[in-house]
């Protein structure tokens, strides 16, 4: 089957999204932790989720793009780029991920036949009428040759936070909204603009897969960091690794600011974000704010993702019994990491100096509108490989090394061993 007829077979099934907005009033975010609860144990006591706000923000998470086609198609010509140069495999080979479930059966079909030609740019715009490529939207045409057109593309959160399970193929399967597509090369993506200078693209080129410099573009300071997880967020008080988000510098709440900065400075949709701690003004409202309306539900979504539990038979579960005793004892790990979601924060919105971290890196932190760490909450931690802001961990062992010898521990080999069976099992 060649690609012209599969286009013409997906019309069929192509699809708007529509996004309906909410007001922020519908939302609650009060926690209400009780202290001195043992790692992974307690409750926050918050209020359920509203299902109609999730539903919405789910629709935002996943297709939405904040009008950014005005930055990415008129700024960057991404279209251009991917239209002319960007196949199914070179997609795919930079991370970006494929929605098996979008898919009809006649194209999965056609693929499994070896029908569907990869190579050619052309199945990718395929793909993108069918909204099959994660946290990419695009605009396409039909040519009166047959031949497709990229007229207009943007990106939407899923694109660093969702990927897939692989289970049709290697990067091609069912959504697993939430978790951190680590395999992404958001860096390599930029740099193929032709808008950018050479030495700007050498510097997105340079940070490698998942990894991502969300201040960049603001200070000028090349440190990318890596992309996190959006799950398992709803009662953390402070949202990101610096903790700069939080009710009080956005009534939607903390995730909610976080989401701002990122749709308005980074994605840049039609919006506004001001934080007078950064000294900071972004305004992209081309006479319209398309972000603002949406933060409750996106975030509302964002809350009801929850970490993904430990594979079965992916950790020694005896070991872990012992790792999970030296956690709350001689490893000092309990002594940040309490309560349901394993970190400190969800007590008082508690921060730490730049000094606690163990990281390589100690200076992203001072970019920051806190110039404070937020400790990271551990559940799902199996799933999002390397460790740390800056990713200077490979594997859990090498954080438990790590903590071991820059805290003076004394973990004897089958302790450290023990406790990094633990952590996978979190």
């Amino acid at each position: 089957m060649k690609t012209k007829q599969i286009a013409r077979l997906v019309m069929v099934f192509f699809f708007m999204g529509f996004v309906m907005s909410c007001d922020k009033d519908d939302i609650g975010y009060v926690p209400t932790p009780t202290p001195g609860l043992p790692p992974g144990e307690g409750s926050l006591n918050l209020p359920p989720l509203n299902p109609q706000l999730v539903a919405e923000g789910q629709d935002i998470f996943r297709y939405d793009t904040f009008g950014n086609e005005t930055f990415w198609t008129d700024v960057l010509q991404m279209n251009q780029v991917i239209e002319s140069a960007v196949s199914p495999a070179t997609a795919l080979s930079v991370g970006l991920k494929v929605d098996a479930a979008a898919l009809p059966q006649e194209v999965v079909t056609a693929i499994q036949n070896g029908d569907v030609d990869l190579n050619d740019p052309q199945t990718t715009l395929v793909l993108l009428q069918l909204d099959a490529v994660l946290g990419v939207k695009g605009e396409v045409s039909q040519n009166q040759d047959g031949s497709l057109s990229l007229d207009r593309m943007g990106i939407t959160c899923a694109l660093c936070h969702s990927t897939v399970d692989d289970s049709f193929a290697p990067g091609i399967g069912n959504r697993l909204d939430g978790w951190a597509n680590r395999d992404l090369n958001p860096g390599l993506i930029i740099s193929l603009s032709p808008a950018l200078d050479q030495a700007t693209k050498d510097v997105y080129a340079s940070w490698g897969p998942g990894l991502y410099d969300p201040r960049f573009n603001i200070d000028g300071i090349d440190n990318p960091v890596v992309i996190p997880p959006a799950y398992g967020l709803y009662g953390l008080p402070k949202a990101i690794f610096t903790g700069d988000g939080d009710v009080e510098h956005e009534p939607a709440g903390p995730v909610a600011y976080w989401n701002r900065y990122v749709a308005v400075t980074q994605m840049r949709g039609h919006g506004y974000f001001e934080d007078t701690r950064l000294n900071l003004v972004r305004d992209y409202r081309e006479g319209d704010d398309l972000v603002t309306d949406k933060l409750p539900a996106l975030q509302e979504y964002q809350f009801s993702l929850t970490p993904p539990a430990s594979p079965s038979g992916t950790f020694d579960v005896a070991a872990a019994a012992r790792g999970k005793a030296l956690f709350s004892g001689k490893a000092q790990c309990a002594s940040c990491h309490s309560g349901p979601l394993f970190s400190d924060n969800t007590i008082d919105g508690r921060l730490h100096p730049q000094s606690a971290s163990v990281a390589v890196d100690k200076d992203y932190v001072n970019r920051s509108a806190t110039k404070q760490w937020r400790v990271t909450p551990l559940k799902g931690i199996w799933q999002h490989a390397p460790y740390f802001h800056d990713g200077s961990a490979a594997t859990l062992a090498d954080v438990v090394e790590r903590y071991n010898e820059e805290n003076s521990l004394n973990l004897s080999n089958s302790e450290k061993t023990d406790l990094t069976e633990y952590l996978k099992s979190i």
